[in-house]
């Protein structure tokens, strides 16, 4: 305990309290905190404040956080510089004390150990105790890629739980992050990378694969929040993703002043009305896009039922572009005979590297929503959402229409499928 607080004492030598603010020096750098805020997106205010490290050489000049760890020259001024930084942080944050707001702290990987283990439960309640703190105010980021031991980390982490603080997985998605990890530490809060985010924003594919990576992370028990919002079309990413939070520039920049509580920036005020209108323009496209396909597999369906053959009964279906297959399944899911290929688009020799999975004939689509919707809903056509198909490496929707036909054993349910190549339409 001794050692401890003699750690703080000198930590507390090392800062400086002017006008309200406090900063700090450290090999000829003047350290300062800046803040940016993070918005909840069902509030439309501010629920917490991310502190940013900021230093500047004694000429004036500015100098960027890694390069002022990178001064440090041994693992013992590394967690110092990383120690220095954090308590400095929480009591320019203490100052103000904004109500119903966290206050998230970097933790360096390199000595977030030191943090978390080595400096001990009765360190990390005396800092907040001195700076007038309690631990559910506090966040703790932490980057889960960065440390090789995953137990180690697991024993970290529940060591500062018991403080009461919560825990924010940084940069998920980037690097060598993994769902594993996740389940193990249980985070309260993961932060999904700015790389993840604008890719997602440019590209369709990839805006599919974060919604479905924030609804996992929800299963998991973790709030998301998105992080690096810089446009409009990363703010409306992250109301279409179901992201509980946001952090970036589109919101606010990293300032010296604490945002005041309540807080809403307007164009956080005009998102959701902005995303309304963006999911009505959509569905709008959407639909208007899939009418000629779903009239065409209603009428293959009709065609069927009055016993004309599959390739007769959708022929026009496959005559529409980007259609890829068309196919009849019987009331237990299983496909009858082999589908009707599309020659408009892939030529047998382009599904030549799929050929293990072209066959088939008695296949079973049993768990597939299209048929299920398509059994409890006969004469109603079902659309589904882009996804893999099993066929070529592209995504596709499928159009599917439930009907009867009359066979020597009675009417029989029977579902007819087309596949259109989504990438070919959007």
């Amino acid at each position: 305990m001794l050692a401890k607080t003699r750690r703080l004492a000198q930590l507390q030598a090392q800062l400086n309290v002017s006008n309200g603010r406090t900063t700090s020096n450290m090999a000829g750098l003047t350290l300062s905190s800046h803040f940016q805020p993070i918005y909840s997106l069902s509030h439309s205010r501010v629920v917490g404040q991310e502190a940013l490290l900021r230093a500047h050489d004694a000429g004036g000049q500015p100098v960027a956080p890694p390069q002022v760890f990178a001064r440090c020259k041994t693992p013992e001024e590394l967690g110092w510089c990383d120690s220095l930084s954090r308590v400095m942080h929480m009591a320019n944050f203490a100052a103000v004390m904004p109500p119903a707001q966290w206050l998230f702290l970097n933790v360096h990987p390199d000595t977030s150990q030191l943090l978390f283990r080595k400096e001990g439960q009765e360190y990390v309640r005396e800092v907040l105790s001195h700076v007038g703190l309690t631990a559910d105010r506090i966040v703790l980021e932490v980057l889960e890629s960065a440390v090789e031991d995953a137990s180690e980390l697991e024993e970290s982490v529940t060591t500062v739980r018991e403080q009461g603080c919560l825990i924010a997985i940084d940069d998920f998605g980037a690097g060598h992050s993994n769902f594993d990890r996740v389940w193990r530490l249980k985070p309260d809060i993961v932060k999904l990378d700015r790389s993840l985010v604008a890719r997602a924003a440019r590209d369709g594919r990839s805006r599919r694969v974060v919604a479905q990576m924030v609804a996992l992370l929800h299963e998991c028990g973790a709030m998301v929040l998105l992080e690096g919002v810089e446009t409009l079309d990363e703010a409306l990413l992250a109301m279409e993703a179901d992201a509980d939070m946001v952090q970036g520039y589109f919101f606010a920049r990293p300032q010296a002043d604490l945002v005041p509580s309540g807080h809403c920036p307007d164009n956080l005020a005009g998102l959701h009305a902005g995303f309304q209108n963006m999911r009505q323009a959509q569905q709008r496209d959407r639909q208007e896009m899939l009418a000629p396909y779903r009239n065409a597999i209603g009428h293959a369906g009709v065609s069927l039922s009055m016993g004309h053959s599959a390739e007769s009964a959708c022929h026009s279906f496959m005559s529409l572009p980007a259609t890829e297959l068309c196919y009849v399944l019987d009331a237990h899911g299983r496909q009858i005979d082999q589908p009707v290929w599309s020659t408009q688009l892939l030529a047998p020799s382009s599904r030549q590297a799929y050929t293990p999975m072209n066959d088939s004939h008695g296949a079973s689509w049993a768990r597939r929503p299209y048929f299920r919707r398509a059994i409890e809903a006969p004469g109603k056509v079902q659309v589904t959402r882009p996804y893999r198909t099993l066929n070529g490496n592209h995504t596709c929707v499928t159009v599917s229409y439930g009907f009867h036909v009359q066979t020597g054993q009675g009417k029989e349910t029977r579902v007819v499928c087309g596949d259109i190549i989504w990438d070919g339409l959007t």
